[in-house]
């Protein structure tokens, strides 16, 4: 496996890629999954980081885990720095085993917002004025959306947006509040929320998807009946406080996504 820790700028993404063997296939190419953690855009919950990593790699893909500009670095800062890891992975998909068309970004909670916001700007203007090369390069081909930030609407997580935006939050609010960004670009989508969630309400996924069912984009929503927010995989793997976030009914969630990934890509 390669392991390593690689500097963005500010970020840092962690590899976790799966060496390939001459005894069962020298030549795969594994579709690549990049995490972003949740925290608010205040911290950044190990819980969704490693955890996550380990559990895609168990289903056969490559992951990574960026750790990503946090408070007081202000929207774009993030969403650079996720579109400069997916340019890399794409960059490094010989080295890395990657099929550079199955480049999946996911996120959870306010980590879902960040992923999301590639989904809807990785065309902009605005980013491309930040990078360098060309737009597909940053692409993701999907969204995995757990537990996500999306709206900040009446049902949005006003911290996560007051962190993202500083000063700026009753100006820009709106613009970020991606129910209203989603277009014919946006990738194919794997969404699922608690109907429990009482920090950030599964309405935020519903008017995600509701947008993209206008559109005619492809996704899958799962709302599960049981848990709070934050259930990471549901398992003693993922366990805050020794206590919480042990959901069985939301533990089939990573089969499900490897699922949807199988028949859609």
């Amino acid at each position: 496996m390669k392991h390593e820790k690689i500097q963005l700028n500010a970020a840092t993404l962690t590899t976790y890629v799966i060496d390939n063997s001459e005894e069962i296939d020298a030549n795969r190419r594994r579709p690549a999954v990049i995490i972003c953690p949740g925290g608010g855009y205040e911290f950044l919950s190990d819980r969704e980081a490693e955890p996550i990593a380990i559990k895609m790699m168990s289903l056969g893909y490559q992951a990574f885990v960026l750790h990503y500009s946090i408070k007081p670095a202000v929207f774009p800062t993030a969403l650079t720095e996720l579109a400069q890891a997916v340019q890399l992975v794409r960059q490094q998909q010989d080295a890395w085993h990657i099929n550079p068309d199955k480049v999946i970004v996911a996120g959870f909670s306010a980590g879902g917002h960040l992923a999301a916001s590639l989904g809807v700007f990785w065309q902009a203007d605005f980013l491309a004025e930040l990078m360098t090369g060309a737009k597909e390069e940053w692409q993701p081909n999907g969204l995995l959306l757990s537990y996500p930030v999306l709206s900040s609407g009446p049902f949005g997580h006003e911290g996560s947006f007051r962190s993202l935006l500083a000063e700026q939050y009753e100006q820009f609010k709106e613009q970020v509040s991606l129910e209203n960004c989603v277009t014919a670009d946006t990738p194919p989508t794997f969404i699922w929320h608690t109907l429990e969630d009482g920090a950030v309400p599964a309405e935020n996924s519903l008017l995600f998807t509701q947008k993209m069912r206008e559109l005619e984009i492809p996704f899958e929503l799962h709302l599960f009946p049981k848990g709070g927010h934050g259930l990471g995989l549901g398992t003693i793997e993922t366990v805050a406080g020794g206590s919480y976030g042990i959901e069985p009914s939301i533990q089939a969630w990573p089969q499900l996504f490897a699922d949807w990934l199988e028949a859609n890509f």
